[in-house]
């Protein structure tokens, strides 16, 4: 009798070439423009200038009290964009999970990560749209942009573990994430040295005409490479599309339902996804408040923080690298212990940091640059592990709303010690927890038993 032609969940070796990991690894490097140059340096100060001018102030004002009215609600101008950022976070955590259960009804997934794409990076283009007082069409955009670029995320991670077994997942995933920082850090570059070759000192309106032209070029960026995973990438249909039995939309919304009801049948899984909540909250609280930790209580130059992000972009390509080969010689799991450890160092070293010194901020951007994109890189791989075959859409969904979806945790312990204590440094501390609880919690996973639970076969080093 012949070998089985469908072997058992979890003991599927995939077969993929060099030419298809590497279309998947170029979806990070195209996406990634899109968190480095808008999220991260230039749509919030952006918007909230567009929203200042519809409120009547002056372009270029120091201080603005005035309000705006979106939909007839009275909001300062200066927290029009932080409000934006979570409304489309709240609708991230209803739109990732379907999105998810979708892609593994369907039996095509490249056509999913293509109009997620497309349409984030088009709402991102038609940010050269947003001129003038414009503020509603900028949030709309905006929200749009940030939803879609959420959902495409889903489907891109669900491909990865049909492009390598459980041996290799790591280092695929460490080479996707490093190419990711590499292609944001890239386009950065080239998007300051314009901003800084053609600004006029002293011409707001230009600085805000080259940041809206900077926003534009990531979308644009995010578009045309995105057509090299769409061409490499195959698609890999699981047991959940073979399963489906009519509308894929209706259908993804049923399986959803079915995941949430039978989550407790993976309660490793879902402890894992707990200490990664707690852990990721406090590197991406960290990312989020550096930025002003530099400017609030070092009384650094922005000069000195673009380099130093800058710094942290091309080390985490490096980074992401570097502990990807760490975890091939001692195990994924240990691997990412240590970076919590690292980033532990980091966050102490950050409370000792003397005041007007751009240098060592800039060691310490060099510290988190190495250990962000490994950390990041590795739990995604280690995520894979603990997937039923067929759900890798579903769960990577519910991955998404805990990398995304609950990153209030941290701001909010950092805004409540430095309401109580006024010091950012003592506020910057106060992240410790969250590591050093992460840690702990993740160190309390027993792995080989969790991926046995979900129907996979563990690899040699966890």
């Amino acid at each position: 009798m012949g070998a089985s032609a469908h072997p058992p969940a979890g003991t599927v070796a995939p077969v993929t070439g060099r030419r298809e990991r590497t279309g998947w690894y170029f979806y990070d490097w195209a996406n990634s423009a899109f968190s480095t140059t808008v999220i991260t340096v230039f749509l919030g100060p952006f918007l909230t200038s567009v929203a200042e001018q519809a409120a009547g102030c002056a372009l270029g004002a120091d201080e603005c009290s005035g309000r705006v009215h979106p939909l007839g609600i009275s909001v300062a101008a200066g927290s029009y964009f932080p409000y934006l950022v979570s409304l489309s976070v709240l609708l991230t955590v209803f739109v990732l999970p379907v999105m998810g259960a979708v892609a593994d009804r369907a039996e095509r997934k490249k056509p999913l990560l293509a109009a997620a794409a497309f349409t984030g990076a088009g709402a991102t283009v038609a940010m050269a749209f947003v001129t003038g007082e414009r503020y509603l069409l900028g949030g709309a955009l905006f929200i749009v942009a940030n939803v879609a670029f959420g959902a495409s995320v889903v489907v891109y991670n669900s491909f990865l573990p049909r492009l390598a077994g459980p041996d290799e997942r790591d280092k695929v995933s460490s080479r996707g994430w490093a190419l990711g920082y590499l292609g944001g850090g890239v386009l950065l570059l080239l998007n300051l040295v314009v901003v800084m070759v053609l600004s006029v000192e002293g011409d707001d309106r230009r600085t805000l005409d080259l940041a809206r032209w900077c926003i534009v070029s990531a979308g644009v960026w995010w578009a045309v490479f995105t057509l090299l995973p769409l061409r490499w990438l195959r698609e890999h249909p699981g047991t959940a599309a073979s399963g489906a039995r009519g509308n894929v939309l209706t259908d993804g919304f049923r399986q959803l339902g079915h995941t949430v009801r039978s989550l407790k049948a993976y309660p490793l899984t879902l402890f894992f996804l707990a200490a990664f909540l707690v852990y990721n909250d406090g590197i991406q609280t960290v990312i989020a408040l550096a930025s002003q930790f530099g400017t609030e209580e070092l009384k650094l130059g922005q000069s000195t923080l673009i380099i130093t992000i800058l710094i942290v972009q091309f080390l985490a390509f490096g980074g992401a690298l570097l502990l990807g080969a760490l975890a091939a010689r001692i195990g994924a799991r240990r691997t990412v212990l240590f970076a919590l450890a690292m980033w532990l160092l980091v966050i102490l070293a950050a409370f000792w940091l003397p005041e007007g010194e751009p240098v060592p901020f800039m060691l310490l951007g060099v510290g988190i640059g190495l250990v962000m994109g490994g950390s990041q890189a590795l739990s995604r791989s280690l995520f894979s592990q603990l997937i039923p075959e067929g759900r890798e859409g579903e769960y990577y969904g519910f991955y998404e709303i805990s990398d995304k979806g609950t990153s209030w945790l941290g701001p909010l312990a950092f805004g409540l010690v430095f309401q109580l204590t006024d010091s950012y440094r003592v506020g910057i501390v106060s992240l410790v927890v969250f590591f050093v609880a992460g840690g702990i919690l993740l160190a309390m996973v027993p792995m080989r038993r969790a991926i046995v639970a979900a129907g996979n076969t563990p690899p040699r080093l966890l």
